[in-house]
């Protein structure tokens, strides 16, 4: 099925009536390519977004370039993000909109972020395109998928397979996680919190040291 799995769909007879139209020239513009359906078994549905674009409502034809990282002194990393999505993505779209964020994958106060989900929200953009799907969310990615996808907005991924190149920041994030549930384990406060966090670094860089090729 096609991306629309996630948009509501309409039966015929629903999307008749938001077009205007009677059932049989829905389904005869469908035969015809002017509206695209979705078949359930044997019942074809039509997507909201078809319904928006036929009505004159589709979302208009920009894109978000986001990119992201965890620290300040990765700002040359954020550039090349943003080059990179530009040189992908931007001559397939009529405007480009860049937003960034500098701070971790697990954070839900990132400016750049909200501002995207905000111009999903009002409908004024039809893509969101990003180099990696950890420089969207740490975790929760497909939840995040589905909400810009509610509002007619794609989610483009330039490179599916993980950035090794920035390691540290998931062990920072992997850190991080680790010391929240351990906090409301025992409590900010107490030194299992610490002690922990100790063994988990140790164990980190026990593997890192294992992944690493043997000098000849």
């Amino acid at each position: 099925m096609p991306k629309y799995y996630k948009q509501r769909l309409y039966r015929t007879a629903e999307a008749a009536v938001l077009l205007g139209v009677h059932k049989d020239t829905l389904r005869r513009w469908e035969r015809e390519g002017k509206i695209k359906a979705v078949w359930l078994g044997r019942e074809r549905r039509f997507p909201e977004e078809e319904i928006r674009r036929l009505l004159g409502e589709a979302n208009p034809d920009v894109v978000v370039l986001y990119a992201r990282v965890s620290g300040h002194d990765q700002k040359a990393n954020l550039q090349r993000q943003v080059e990179v999505l530009r040189e992908a993505y931007g001559p397939k779209f009529s405007n480009v909109v860049v937003l960034t964020d500098v701070g971790s994958g697990l954070s839900t106060s990132r400016r750049g972020l909200r501002k995207a989900m905000e111009l999903a929200r009002e409908r004024k953009i039809r893509a969101i395109a990003v180099t990696y799907p950890d420089r969207l969310t740490r975790f929760g990615f497909e939840y995040l998928e589905e909400y810009f996808s509610s509002f007619g907005v794609e989610v483009l991924v330039l490179n599916r397979e993980e950035d090794e190149s920035l390691r540290q920041e998931l062990v920072e994030d992997l850190l991080a996680v680790v010391t929240s549930f351990a906090g409301k384990l025992y409590g900010h406060r107490s030194h299992k919190v610490k002690k922990l966090k100790n063994e988990v670094k140790e164990a980190l860089s026990r593997l890192d040291t294992d992944d690493r090729p043997e000098t000849p």
